[in-house]
């Protein structure tokens, strides 16, 4: 991938997916997080393509996310599922995290929802929970709009005054009712990981007004505003931070809890996903 022509990477990639998908048009899309393979909607008529095959797409290096892009209907509503994400803690720039986001609009995609798995600042919050995201506060360091500009994707500085849509997180919330989910609001506090948070941090990030803690999100949902696209935050809480819960916080724990937790946020998302407010 050539860093300095985004918008001919872009571009391409677009094309080369257009070319394999004629028969989709997505409107909305889903960026799944980790533990969530089994928590994705039920679409008809599925083409799949793995990252390895699509040009400029590296392969993801987390267990839990399975690297390809499911294309599909949903009542039909055309979907396109990133199943795995990419994070800066990999090792890649944060401006490549906007490359397949900004793929996603090119395809037309105009709602993306992105769920995640979060580590819980407040006792409140337990896991299992659901956290519908209202803000975020990007304690990365950088922004991945930074040094890629082009007029393609959108103003040079977006708006954030709304970064989760306000109607679509009504809908959310309607939905985990439905499905007998524990949901609240609350407020995304995005850091590069990929070591978990120390005690100490875990209550500077508190008195911030961080609800939860993870290592993704907010570098797509940027990208995704400047291209002016709707966003819904569903975080999933895998696990009480440092400080809060003496336990010794794994991966394979998470997965482990993600798997019983999918049977909801399946349902969730399929509910939201009929919604007219994607």
């Amino acid at each position: 991938m050539n860093p300095g022509n985004p918008v001919i990477n872009v571009s391409k990639t677009a094309a080369w997916l257009k070319a394999r998908t004629r028969k989709f048009k997505p409107v909305a899309a889903i960026i799944a997080g980790s533990g969530l393979a089994n928590s994705l909607p039920e679409l008809t008529d599925k083409i799949s393509i793995p990252y390895s095959a699509i040009p400029n797409f590296p392969r993801t290096t987390v267990k839990g996310h399975a690297g390809e892009l499911v294309f599909g209907r949903l009542r039909g509503k055309d979907v396109v599922i990133m199943r795995g994400r990419f994070h800066y803690y990999e090792g890649r720039p944060l401006s490549f995290i906007a490359f397949p986001v900004r793929v996603l609009g090119l395809l037309g995609v105009k709602t993306l929802i992105v769920t995640a798995a979060v580590g819980s600042l407040k006792p409140s919050l337990r896991p299992g929970d659901f956290l519908i995201l209202k803000d975020h506060i990007n304690f990365m360091g950088a922004n991945p709009l930074m040094g890629n500009y082009d007029p393609l994707f959108g103003d040079m500085f977006p708006d954030m005054n709304e970064p989760y849509d306000a109607a679509l997180r009504r809908e959310a919330l309607s939905a985990a009712r439905k499905v007998k989910v524990r949901a609240s609001e609350g407020v995304y506090l995005a850091v590069t990981g990929p070591s978990y948070e120390t005690p100490t941090e875990v209550k500077v990030y508190r008195m911030l007004g961080g609800s939860v803690a993870g290592m993704s999100v907010v570098p797509e949902v940027i990208a995704a505003r400047q291209l002016k696209m709707k966003v819904l935050g569903v975080c999933w809480i895998s696990n009480f931070t440092s400080g809060i819960s003496r336990e010794i916080l794994d991966h394979d724990d998470v997965l482990k809890l993600g798997e019983k937790v999918s049977v909801k946020m399946k349902a969730l998302l399929e509910t939201v996903l009929k919604s007219d407010k994607v």
